[in-house]
C-alpha cells in the first residue's frame, strides 16, 4: 500500500513538472489603441493578425477611454506581457500609467511603436527617448535635434522648427542600412514599399538609437525634404528593446501600407526582435525586391495550394509571386524526395489542364526541366505537338531525358 501510495505521489509530481518543461512559444502581447488620428478599429485587429500569424505572439487589444475620459481607469498590467504594442495616438495616461509602462520597459519588456504612435505624449521626456524620433504634437527644437542621413552620412540637425510631415502617399524604396542586423539580415538591401505616407522631420533625443533603414523624402510628391528619413528604427531603453516602425498608415481602411509584405515581415521580424534580441523567423519567398510592390490582401504569406490553385491564370506582366511561392517551397523541400514529388505532381496536372495559360505552362516547363523526374515525362510528351509550346518542353525532354 506505501509503495502504491508512493508511486501515486511520483506519478503526481511528474505529470505536474511536465508541462513546466514545455517551452511556450507564444509571448504573450497587448496591443493598445483607443485613440488616434487614423483608424484604430481596423489597424489594431491587423495588427494583431500579423502579429499572431506568426504563430510567435498571442495578442490581445486594450482600447481605452475615449478622447477627453477618465484616463485613471486604464491601468494595464504590463508584467503580464511580453511585448507591448503601441497604436495610441491620443490623451496622455495617467502618472501611475506612466510610471507603470516605464518600468515594465527598464525591466526588459518589449515593445513596438507603430506609426502614429510616434507622435504621442509629446511633454513626456521619456517617452520621447523610449521612441527615438517623433513627430507632430507641437514638438520642436526643444525635444530634440531632426536626425536623418544625408548619403550614407547620420545627420544630428538642431535647426529650429516643428517635427513632423509627410506628401501625399507613394510607393516609395526602402533602404536597409545595417543589413547584419536579426531583424534585416537576410533581407534585399532595397525594396519597394507600398503606397504610404512617408514620414519626414522627426526628431528627438535618438539616444541609444539605430536607424535599420531609410527612404528618400521626394518633393515631387508634395512635402519633400529630399533626404533620406528613418523608418525603421530600434532603441534601447534600461534593459527593453524597442523597435519603431514608421510606416503602415491606415487612413484609407489599411489599404497598401499595411498589405505590404515588406511592412508585414519587418513588423513581425521587429517584434520578435523586441522580446527577445533574436529573430528565428526565415524570410518569405514574397519579400519585395526594388523592382515591385508585393501585396497580401488577406495579410497572410501565400500557401502552396493557393500558389497552384492560381499559377495556372498567370499570363505575361502579370506578377510572378505565385511561381515565386512555388520555387521557395522546392527549395525548402531539397532532400525530400517524397515532397518534391508531391509537387510535381500538382504541376503536372496543371500542365495537362485545358484552361491553363500557355505562359503558366511555360514557367513549370522550365521549372520541371531541373527538378522534375521520369513521372512528368508522359505529360511533357503531349505538349511537344503544341507549337506554343513546343520549344519548352522539348528543352524540359532533353534535361529529363539526356542522350548517352
Amino acid at each position: 500500500m506505501k509503495k502504491q501510495f508512493l508511486f501515486f505521489i511520483m506519478a503526481t509530481a511528474l505529470l505536474t513538472f511536465l508541462p513546466g518543461c514545455k517551452k511556450d512559444t507564444k509571448y504573450s502581447t497587448l496591443i493598445i489603441t483607443g485613440q488616434n488620428n487614423h483608424k484604430w478599429k481596423e489597424s489594431s485587429v491587423i495588427l494583431k493578425q500579423i502579429l499572431d500569424e506568426t504563430g510567435l505572439f498571442s495578442s490581445e487589444i486594450m482600447i481605452t477611454p475615449e478622447k477627453g475620459g477618465n484616463m485613471n481607469k486604464f491601468n494595464p498590467n504590463f508584467s503580464k506581457y511580453k511585448l507591448v504594442v503601441l497604436d495610441y495616438n491620443g490623451d496622455s495616461w495617467s502618472d501611475n500609467t506612466n510610471a507603470e509602462f516605464l518600468k515594465y520597459v527598464k525591466d526588459g519588456g518589449g515593445v513596438v511603436i507603430y506609426h502614429a504612435a510616434d507622435n504621442s505624449f509629446p511633454e513626456w521626456k521619456e517617452y520621447n527617448e523610449i521612441i527615438g524620433l517623433g513627430g507632430w504634437g507641437n514638438r520642436t527644437e526643444k525635444n530634440g535635434p531632426y536626425i536623418y542621413l544625408k548619403g550614407n552620412d547620420l545627420v544630428y540637425d538642431s535647426t529650429a522648427g516643428v517635427a513632423g510631415s509627410h506628401g501625399k502617399k507613394s510607393e516609395y524604396i526602402i533602404t536597409n542600412r545595417i543589413v547584419d542586423h536579426p531583424i534585416t539580415k537576410g533581407l534585399p538591401v532595397r525594396w519597394l514599399h507600398g503606397s504610404d505616407e512617408l514620414y519626414s522631420q522627426l526628431r528627438g533625443p535618438g539616444k541609444n538609437m539605430q536607424i535599420l533603414a531609410t527612404a528618400f523624402s521626394d518633393s515631387i510628391v508634395g512635402v519633400g525634404t529630399m533626404r533620406n528619413e528613418p523608418l525603421l528604427m530600434i532603441i534601447t531603453y534600461g534593459k527593453g528593446r524597442i523597435f519603431h516602425t514608421a510606416m503602415g498608415d491606415d487612413y484609407d481602411g489599411a489599404g497598401p501600407a499595411m498589405q505590404c509584405a515588406g511592412f508585414i515581415t519587418t513588423l513581425q521580424r521587429g517584434a520578435e526582435w523586441a522580446v527577445t534580441g533574436n529573430v528565428t523567423q526565415i524570410v518569405p519567398f514574397d519579400f519585395p525586391s526594388a523592382a515591385g510592390v508585393v501585396l497580401r490582401p488577406d495579410y497572410k504569406e501565400i500557401t502552396l495550394e493557393e500558389a497552384m490553385a492560381n499559377i495556372g491564370n498567370y499570363d505575361i506582366g502579370k506578377s510572378t509571386k505565385y511561381l515565386s511561392c512555388i520555387q521557395s517551397h522546392i527549395r525548402n523541400l531539397a532532400g525530400s524526395e517524397q515532397g518534391l514529388r508531391d509537387i510535381e505532381k500538382m504541376m503536372d496536372k496543371i500542365l495537362v489542364h485545358n484552361k491553363a495559360t500557355v505562359a503558366a505552362k511555360k514557367l513549370l516547363l522550365r521549372e520541371l526541366s531541373w527538378m522534375g523526374s521520369d513521372y512528368s515525362i508522359p505529360a511533357i510528351k503531349k505538349l511537344v505537338s503544341n507549337a506554343e509550346l513546343k520549344d519548352e518542353a522539348e528543352y524540359a525532354l532533353a534535361r529529363l531525358q539526356p542522350t548517352n
